[in-house]
C-alpha cells in the first residue's frame, strides 16, 4: 500500500507530538508532586478575565484542536481512507465496537450511581499518543495497520464529539445556539458562493465559539462544524483547507496539545491514592479501556468481515487488528477532555484522571509489547 503525502505528513507530526506528550505529561505529574507542588497548581488555577487558565485552555484553545479534528475528517471523507465505502467499512466497524464495548464494561459496573455519567471517558482513542506508540516500531509497520490505526482514531475522535455534543449537554440557552447555527448557516452560503478568503471564516468561527460557550452545548463542538464550511476546493494544497489543515498541525501537535497535558495532569498524588481504584468508576475506566477497547474493535471488525459488510485490507492480519485495538485503549486526551465535562466532584476528577493514566500506560505497553512480538516474529 503506498502512503499519499498528506498521510505521511500527518503522521510524522502525530508521531512526535505523541512523544511530546508523553514528555510533559510525566514532567507535570512530577511537578505536581514536588516540593514546588503547591504554587505549580495554582498556577494552573490563576483567574483570567473571570476563569482560570486551565479553563481557557480546556474552552478555548482546545476549539482549535477540534478544528484540526474536523478539517483531517473531512479530508478523510473526500480523499483518505473515508472516501470509499469498501475503505472506510473496517475501521467504522471498528470504531463502533470500540466505543460501545468500553461504554458497556463501565456502565455495567457503574448504572444506577452517581458516576454513570463517566460511561464516555472508556470510548475515546488518544490519536498522537497511539501513533506515537506505533511508530517505535519503526519500517516493521505494515503501511495498511498505520492506515487503519489512524482512521479508527479519527472516527472514534467523531464518536466522541457526538457523545460530548448529545450526552454533555446540560442546559440549553436556544437564543444563543440559534445565533451561532445561524452565523454557520452564513458561513456555509459563503462557502457556496465560492470565497475563498480565510478572513471571513475565521472571524465568524470566533463569534460562533462565542455564542456556543454561551449557549450550553460544549464551545469545542464549534471547532468540528467550522471546518466543514471552510471552503475544500479541490483538496490540494492550493486550497484554503489544506492551508489551514497544515498551518495548524505544528501549534496544535506541540503547543495546543502539550498545555492541555500539563493544565490536566498537574495531579496531587497522595498516599491513598491507591485506595481509589477500588470504585467502581475507576474501575470502570481501566477495565474498558485496556480490556473493552482491543475486545470491541476486534469483535466488531470479525463480526463485519465475517457478514460481508467489510474487506479486510492485503497484508493486514487479525493479530494487527488486536494490536491496533490495543494501541486504541490509549485514552488520555478525549478521555481526561470528558471527565473534566462528566463529573463536578474533583476527588472523582483525580481519581478517574489516575485511572485513565494507568490504562493509558498499560495500554500503550501490551500494544507495544504485543505488535513487536508479532512484527518481529513475521520478521523472522
Amino acid at each position: 500500500m503506498k502512503l499519499t503525502k498528506t498521510f505521511k505528513a500527518f503522521f510524522e507530526n502525530e508521531k512526535s507530538g505523541g512523544l511530546l506528550l508523553l514528555f510533559v505529561t510525566i514532567l507535570s505529574l512530577g511537578l505536581a508532586n514536588s516540593s514546588l507542588q503547591t504554587e505549580y497548581i495554582a498556577l494552573w488555577e490563576t483567574d483570567l478575565g473571570g476563569h482560570s487558565i486551565t479553563h481557557w485552555i480546556n474552552d478555548g484553545l482546545m476549539t482549535i484542536f477540534f478544528l484540526l479534528i474536523g478539517l483531517e475528517l473531512e479530508r478523510e471523507i473526500y480523499h483518505g481512507e473515508l472516501s470509499s465505502i469498501k475503505n472506510a467499512s473496517l475501521p467504522i466497524m471498528a470504531a463502533f465496537g470500540g466505543m460501545l464495548v468500553p461504554a458497556a464494561i463501565f456502565l455495567a459496573l457503574n448504572y444506577g450511581t452517581n458516576t454513570q455519567n463517566g460511561a464516555g471517558i472508556p470510548m475515546a482513542t488518544d490519536i498522537a499518543f497511539a501513533i506515537g506508540i506505533l511508530s517505535l516500531l519503526g519500517d516493521k509497520v505494515p503501511p495498511s495497520l498505520k492506515v487503519f490505526l489512524t482512521a479508527l482514531a479519527v472516527i472514534d475522535d467523531l464518536g466522541a464529539i457526538i457523545v460530548i455534543a448529545i450526552f454533555y449537554t446540560t442546559s440549553i440557552a436556544f437564543v444563543n445556539l440559534a445565533i451561532a447555527l445561524g452565523i454557520w448557516v452564513f458561513l456555509f452560503v459563503l462557502n457556496r458562493m465560492k470565497i475563498h478568503n480565510l478572513i471571513p471564516y475565521l472571524i465568524g468561527g470566533v463569534a460562533m465559539w462565542y455564542f456556543m460557550l454561551n449557549s450550553g452545548v460544549h464551545a469545542t463542538i464549534t471547532g468540528v462544524i467550522l471546518a466543514f464550511v471552510i471552503p475544500f476546493g479541490d483538496g490540494g494544497e492550493k486550497s484554503v483547507s489544506y492551508k489551514l489543515q497544515h498551518f495548524l498541525h505544528k501549534p496544535v501537535a506541540f503547543i495546543i496539545l502539550p498545555l492541555f497535558a500539563v493544565a490536566n495532569t498537574c495531579i496531587a498524588i497522595g498516599s491513598d491514592w491507591h485506595q481509589g481504584l477500588n470504585h467502581p468508576n475507576t474501575l470502570g475506566i481501566i477495565l474498558g479501556l485496556v480490556i473493552g477497547k482491543p475486545l470491541g474493535i476486534l469483535l466488531f471488525s470479525f463480526i463485519g468481515v465475517s457478514a460481508g459488510y467489510c474487506v479486510l485490507p492485503k497484508k493486514l492480519k487479525w493479530t494487527h487488528i488486536l494490536g491496533a485495538g490495543m494501541l486504541g485503549g490509549i485514552g488520555f486526551t478525549m478521555s481526561i477532555f470528558i471527565t473534566i465535562l462528566a463529573f463536578k466532584d474533583p476527588e472523582v476528577i483525580v481519581f478517574s484522571k489516575i485511572a485513565i493514566l494507568i490504562a493509558s500506560l498499560l495500554s500503550g505497553v501490551f500494544g507495544f509489547v504485543y505488535l513487536k512480538y508479532i512484527l518481529s516474529k513475521k520478521k523472522a
